[in-house]
Formats: structure tokens, sequence, C-alpha cells
């Protein structure tokens, strides 16, 4: 079965962050959304974005100043471009919160749903079966983070669909991506359980089979630290 995208509104969703109700026998383990904050910095790059604005911002008022030797005139130069860099800051974390707002992670125990986008709501079902590794990237110190999901070669999902749930730079073969999770350790260990015994449900032949790309790490191995 392949990763699949459906287009869903989220007023008429039969269960939160869900295309349809799930089947009587498979339970909701978790589920969660990006934190705002954490999207603003790290998928638009917001601390790059005011260094960039404030370089700007410098160097106008220094070249004023080596035109007229006018501090006055130096830091007028300098400050009337702000508010322009201030309200793209603003439009940036609007941005953000609307990434957040309207993405829902659900994990089940045969499942990974992923309800994303702002103006075209995509839902992308995706068995644990079907998923073959991930990494887990840590953000800062307080255990916020990101796990990229390897799925198996036969399965793709188009980078542009995904953004920014998707792995950066990864074109040829997009993974998918729990972005900005305040608490990423825990989610990270409850996907490993929840993949490592619906790998024990499949048969033997199944569970291991040899992947094209470049070996990546296992579920086995994924990090909850």
């Amino acid at each position: 079965m392949k990763a699949q995208s459906n287009g869903h509104e989220h007023e008429f969703e039969p269960e939160y962050g869900l295309p349809e109700r799930l089947p009587a026998q498979e339970h909701i383990l978790w589920q969660g959304s990006p934190h705002t904050g954490l999207v603003f910095c790290e998928v638009f790059h917001a601390r790059a974005l005011a260094v960039y604005f404030g370089l700007i911002l410098a160097l106008r008022g220094a070249h004023q100043f080596s035109m007229t030797g006018s501090w006055a005139e130096a830091f007028a130069a300098a400050t009337w471009l702000a508010p322009l860099f201030v309200l793209a800051l603003v439009l940036f974390w609007a941005l953000a919160w609307l990434v957040a707002k309207t993405t829902v992670y659900t994990i089940t125990d045969r499942r990974l749903v992923m309800r994303v986008g702002i103006v075209l709501s995509l839902t992308f079902n995706i068995p644990l079966s079907r998923l073959q590794s991930a990494d887990v990237r840590h953000i800062g110190s307080k255990g916020a983070g990101e796990i990229a999901l390897t799925l198996r070669p036969e399965d793709k999902i188009a980078y542009f669909h995904l953004w920014p749930h998707a792995r950066p730079w990864r074109f040829a073969h997009p993974e998918p991506m729990l972005r900005c999770l305040p608490a990423v350790a825990g989610v990270a260990e409850l996907l490993r359980q929840a993949w490592t015994k619906a790998q024990a449900e499949l048969p033997v032949r199944q569970t291991h089979e040899p992947s094209a790309d470049r070996p990546r790490r296992s579920f086995s191995d994924l990090e909850a630290a």
C-alpha cells in the first residue's frame, strides 16, 4: 500500500486530524502539532533573517555616515527601513502560526497520518509497515526536535506536496518529517515501539527487505534522548 493523500476540510473531519474514523481495532497513540516559535526559527530561519536585516540597516547607516559625517542622518537612513523589516518578520511569524495551526500529526498502532496544508488541506496516510527508517534531529537543549522518515523506495510523496513537512534538500527521494515538536524524545520512542509491533505482524520475508538506497538507521536504533 502506498502513501496516499486526500483533500480534506478541517470542519468536516469525522475525527480530529483524520480523514475518516478509525476501525474499531485501531487506536490513536499520540497526536500533536509543530510549535509556532520553532517553525518560525527552523522553517523560516527567523534568526538568519533578523541578522540579514540588521546588516542591511547597519550598512545603510554606515554608508550615509561616510557621505555626510552626520550620526543623525546615518541613524535616520538606517531606521526608516526598519518598519518594513519588522513587517516582514511579522508576516513570517503569521505563516509559522498558520503552519502550526493547520497541521496535525497522528500516530496510531497501524499508521502515521499527517494532516497538513494552509490553503489546500491534504492528509497523508502512511502505514507503519511502509516506513523503513527514521532519523531524529534535536533542536536546542530543551528537548525539541524533528523526526525524518524514510519510506520504502517504491513509495513516494512529492516534495512540493509535503513542504514544509519534508526533510530539507531531499528532492529525489522526499522524506516526510514531523517538524518542530516541543518534546521529540517521547514521540520518537512511541513511534519506534509502534513500528516494531507493526513489523512483527508482517511475514518474515517482508520485514527486512533490502533497500536500494544507502544504509540508514533503522527504527530499532531510533534515538529517544
